[in-house]
């Protein structure tokens, strides 16, 4: 990181974070503090091993979050790339992306010098600056990318005002300023270029196993596709592998993005078919025009969301496919979000699949717990917090699971559009052992499979339990 000193307060010639200020307001509760942060701005990025994680923000990819999680510390390091910087960024995380009741790292220039503190807003959408600063200001500098801004924040700071840093889900939130502001508190929320990110923040840490040598890859990806000039388009491609493809075990998968449009793919999945089915139709175009047959490709073979690495399955398992038993045809969904109705993008996004024909000592499996489509579980209109719960008893892992058990490594969290929260829980002689994936924040339009933190042991006799929270203020007709 650049050098940085501390300094008396002192004009700026140029109303823009160009030159040479980033400014740091510190509030406590007996008195204000200016702190004015002089740093070089023509700096060299840090090394992409620093910060593993990396999501854009907006749909036309001006900013770029990149962070890294420290746990022993308990804290994370965020790194924004503002390629067109103006007059200003809101960055921070709310409960649902609002951005009112959110907890704010602010950065904004009067015209003369610029600023940068820990700010919330109230249910009004006032910004005010918090007495407590817990986004830690660690460098700002330029390079021909554009600015970048570093700094840190705890997974808790024991403030009312702030954000706690869960597992699960986050929603974050941007704001551009595209004018000076005289102060924090006169930055209209109302009317700046805003927007949301879903991430997960708190990724495990997790050791990659080690791959086979005869390791292969294949890339099911669509074939050039025009992304559709609409906000949301889910688009099907299916793919047939060939005739006799043995069994092989999938031990990784990653996304291939099509440069250009990080922004607009959302998420992806690959299904395969059933079995039973001796072909399928072949078909290349958006997912409610699809034929019916396809309905019958749901078994998941990988799923990434936007923000995901590469997923790695465990060294002595593998996820089967191909061989006796088992369909050849595939079907790749990809979730396209374009807000600014882009025309005109072509894209070859998909999934890239490693296999390998040593088979591992054991299959990966998928097992689907919670609650079934029925009447019985309708939901009535107009609920803030309505929970339901789905039961996979000890009889059922009586009968079901071997006398060894089985090993969660991974789990994937779903619900419909009025989910809110999941969690599942691993019970053993009537008490709660283990939280298997909990989501607070969870949102249906942000799903994938994520590495557990430590592997689930699940035994015959033990219950798996996951309960729903669902809300329907804005329905007036029952959901079923």
């Amino acid at each position: 990181l650049p050098r940085m000193q501390t300094s008396g307060s002192k004009t700026c010639p140029c109303p823009s974070f160009k030159l040479r200020e980033v400014a740091s307001m510190y509030f406590t509760m007996i008195a204000v503090f200016l702190v004015i942060l002089v740093v070089a701005l023509q700096g060299s990025v840090p090394r992409g091993s620093d910060f593993p994680y990396k999501v854009p923000l907006d749909p036309e990819g001006l900013l770029e979050l990149s962070w890294n999680v420290s746990y022993p510390k308990q804290a994370v390091h965020f790194q924004l790339l503002i390629r067109d910087l103006q007059f200003g960024l809101l960055f921070g995380m709310s409960d649902r992306g609002e951005f009112e009741n959110a907890d704010l790292a602010v950065l904004w220039s009067d015209g003369h010098n610029s600023y940068f503190g820990d700010a919330w807003s109230d249910a009004k959408g006032q910004l005010h600056m918090d007495s407590q600063q817990d986004y830690q200001l660690l460098g700002a500098w330029r390079t021909p990318e554009g600015f970048y801004l570093l700094f840190r924040r705890a997974f808790s700071t024991c403030d009312p005002k702030d954000y706690l840093i869960e597992d699960g889900t986050v929603h974050l939130i941007y704001g551009i300023l595209e004018k000076p502001v005289r102060s924090l508190q006169a930055i209209n929320i109302s009317a700046i270029h805003r927007g949301l990110q879903r991430v997960q923040l708190l990724k495990p840490n997790i050791t990659i196993p080690e791959l086979p040598s005869d390791m292969k890859t294949r890339e099911i990806t669509v074939p050039d596709v025009i992304i559709p000039s609409q906000v949301t388009t889910y688009w099907c491609y299916m793919v047939e592998l060939p005739d006799g493809f043995p069994k092989h075990h999938i031990v990784m998968y990653e996304p291939v993005i099509t440069a250009g449009n990080e922004a607009l793919v959302h998420h992806m999945e690959v299904f395969q078919c059933a079995a039973e089915f001796d072909s399928f139709p072949h078909y290349n175009g958006p997912c409610d025009s699809k034929p019916e047959e396809l309905n019958y490709c749901r078994h998941v073979l990988a799923a990434w969301a936007m923000g995901a690495q590469a997923f790695y399955y465990p060294e002595e398992a593998g996820l089967a496919f191909g061989g006796p038993g088992s369909s050849r045809y595939l079907r790749l969904e990809i979730h396209y979000h374009n807000p600014l109705v882009f025309k005109g993008r072509h894209d070859s996004s998909g999934i890239r699949l490693y296999y390998t024909a040593t088979l591992r000592r054991f299959d990966a499996g998928i097992m689907e717990l919670g609650l079934v489509y029925t009447p019985v579980m309708a939901i009535p209109p107009g609920e803030e917090a309505f929970i339901l719960t789905g039961y996979c008893t000890d009889k059922c892992t009586q009968l079901a699971l071997p006398a060894a058990g089985i090993r969660i490594f991974a789990s994937q969290l779903h619900t419909h559009l009025a989910g809110r929260k999941v969690v599942t829980v691993l019970s053993r002689d009537g008490r709660e052992r283990q939280v298997v994936n909990a989501d607070s924040h969870y949102s249906p339009h942000f799903q994938e499979i994520r590495m557990l933190k430590e592997v689930v042991a699940v035994f015959p006799g033990d219950e798996l339990i996951t309960t729903c929270t669902y809300n329907t203020e804005d329905r007036n007709q029952t959901t079923v």
